[in-house]
């Protein structure tokens, strides 16, 4: 690991945090997979928005809106994950936790195949593949294959956070954050691109920036 007079010299015990980050929608973005996929298929024309909630809402109001959409998941989260991009500045969090010693799981509700896939690619397999093309494994990040864990249901994700005894867990669905069973001492935060006022349960971060200030404290540190 490169060292620099800017940055802070690492403990030998860390920091002793443990961070735990939903997958779909959190460490990746789909936006523009969604988008060139639906239109694709001409279920959406090129008013649509991009952003996968603009998709999703439009896809929804045809005729047969949710078995569309949920097909249309599948596809996306499988053939198509490989198009899909790292959320901007995950990386960037992910190297920051590497340097302060932190301990970086991924917890994702995902179930082996998509809804009405008909190619039945494997989702957990497609999601592997993606980290490790994106280098997630290489040993900058943190990450390792062994600390991914893909559950069936939401419960057994929550259940899942609660076992690794984390004190963090970044999220894009409030209803995770909000799980009458999700462990009250991990701190939970939202990640939603769209402006969400704090609640007594998650803080609201639109960037993987404000994230980052967020679990380490103050600004970013500077990056060589």
């Amino acid at each position: 690991m490169r060292s620099s007079s800017k940055k802070r010299v690492l403990s030998a015990m860390g920091t002793g945090l443990r961070i735990g980050i939903d997958f779909d929608n959190t460490l990746i973005n789909y936006d523009d997979v969604f988008f060139a996929t639906a239109k694709r298929s001409g279920l959406i024309g090129s008013a649509v928005a991009s952003r996968k909630q603009d998709v999703r809402d439009a896809v929804r109001k045809l005729p047969d809106g949710e078995f569309t959409w949920q097909r249309l998941q599948g596809q996306v989260y499988g053939k198509g994950i490989a198009k899909a991009a790292m959320a901007v500045g995950c990386k960037a969090f992910l190297k920051r936790c590497r340097t302060e010693g932190c301990m970086v799981v991924v917890v994702s509700h995902k179930t082996e195949y998509g809804h009405y896939d008909a190619d039945r690619v494997n989702l957990r397999k497609a999601a592997l593949d993606w980290m490790t093309a994106q280098e997630l494994f290489d040993g900058e990040y943190g990450i390792t294959q062994e600390n991914v864990y893909f559950e069936r249901t939401r419960a057994e994700k929550v259940g899942r956070i609660a076992a690794l005894s984390l004190t963090h867990f970044i999220d894009d669905l409030d209803e995770v954050l909000t799980d009458p069973n999700f462990p009250p001492n991990v701190k939970r935060i939202l990640f939603a691109e769209e402006t969400v006022k704090h609640t007594n349960s998650y803080i609201a971060c639109s960037t993987w920036l404000e994230i980052e200030n967020q679990v380490f404290g103050g600004a970013a540190f500077e990056r060589a």
